[in-house]
């Protein structure tokens, strides 16, 4: 690959864009096609842009403008993606991605320049970002730490692989016929989500999605078929819900929301394993539980106080391994970008995470 050939532009071909992703191993929908869609729908303007030799696509980014209270920036969403078989020119690539980056910035007029990495994180791609002017950002946008689960074992030995508690609590629930497991796809029971969804934020005290933010992921992702809700209910009423994405070979548990009206029900897990044996059915081969709280070498919650540590021990108990990507990094571009960096510290220190 040679830097004088390599050339940037936009992508305009939803065929070119997916292809082009299918060929690598680091990926999240945060990239895909309908991603940018949706980020269309909720009114931000995108760029999908491509480096390309004689033709052919070696990396890709999904940049997103977002325009906020806190300042205006660019934001590449767990990205850019690059060909696995040419991962060694990660700074070149870079530092073509971030010359285009600076001269939309100018253009855009944007404080910063926001990218949440889907590389591991390790020192030799902290020296990368470190190198290109780049320094640790206050908060992440999107998961940095996630709990992952190879799925294509049979649905025995991914039983037999979960934790005992976990597995025993779905054998349970399954011979309990006043609870039921329903799945999705019609627009309306996006509402129902919502309902549970805000019980929860009232509950944690969290600032949750707007109902036109998940409505409008979930329109993006339907015309692929790409998307499903799941509610669980006890005696006809839904105590337990998901949205989940199913992309590239992968399940994605994006949103979750329960009540805990019934803390003796644990509807929620036999809710997952379905949302598993779905995923399975759809030829995928992993699950992504999304993020969890901080954990150690030996799968420990390294603080029970953090607002996640729940749900953290309920992704764990399926069984997997943990996958930690770079730090969300920031490279500021104006004497703005410090409010927001003051502000968004702030924030993350009210918030616990």
């Amino acid at each position: 690959m040679r830097e004088d050939k390599l050339k940037i532009k936009e992508i305009k071909e939803k065929e070119i864009w997916e292809n082009f992703l299918l060929e690598c191993d680091e990926k999240t929908f945060l990239q895909s096609w309908n991603w940018g869609e949706f980020q269309k729908m909720m009114g931000n303007k995108i760029w999908r842009l491509g480096i390309f030799e004689n033709g052919e696509p070696f990396s890709v980014a999904l940049v997103i403008k977002v325009e906020a209270r806190r300042g205006t920036f660019l934001f590449v969403p767990h990205g850019p993606n690059i060909k696995s078989k040419i991962k060694n020119q990660k700074l070149k690539i870079l530092e073509i991605l971030l010359a285009k980056l600076k001269e939309i910035a100018k253009e855009e007029k944007c404080d910063f320049i926001r990218i949440a990495p889907i590389l591991e994180r390790s020192e030799g791609n902290i020296k990368i970002f470190k190198n290109l002017g780049f320094r640790e950002a206050p908060i992440h946008i999107h998961p940095e730490l996630t709990w992952q689960l190879g799925i294509t074992p049979s649905e025995e030995n991914l039983l037999m692989q979960m934790r005992k508690t976990t597995r025993y609590l779905i054998r349970q629930v399954q011979k309990n016929e006043e609870i039921k497991i329903e799945k999705s796809n019609k627009i309306e029971d996006v509402e129902k989500f919502n309902a549970l969804y805000q019980e929860v934020a009232r509950r944690q005290n969290f600032v949750p999605f707007p109902l036109d933010y998940l409505k409008n992921e979930f329109l993006s992702f339907l015309p692929d078929n790409q998307i499903s809700i799941f509610f669980g209910k006890y005696k006809g009423e839904v105590i337990s819900s998901g949205i989940f994405i199913f992309w590239q070979g992968i399940c994605f548990y994006h949103h979750g929301a329960s009540s805990l009206k019934y803390p003796k029900t644990p509807v929620s897990y036999l809710l997952l394993w379905e949302a598993i044996k779905e995923a399975k059915k759809r030829g995928c081969q992993n699950l992504n539980f999304w993020g969890i709280a901080p954990i150690t070498s030996d799968f420990r919650l390294q603080t029970s106080d953090h607002p996640w540590a729940g749900l953290t021990l309920f992704k764990m108990g399926f069984g997997g391994y943990k996958k930690e990507y770079l730090k969300t990094q920031d490279l500021p571009l104006s004497p703005k970008y410090w409010l927001t960096y003051f502000f968004e510290k702030m924030r993350k220190i009210k918030r616990g995470v």
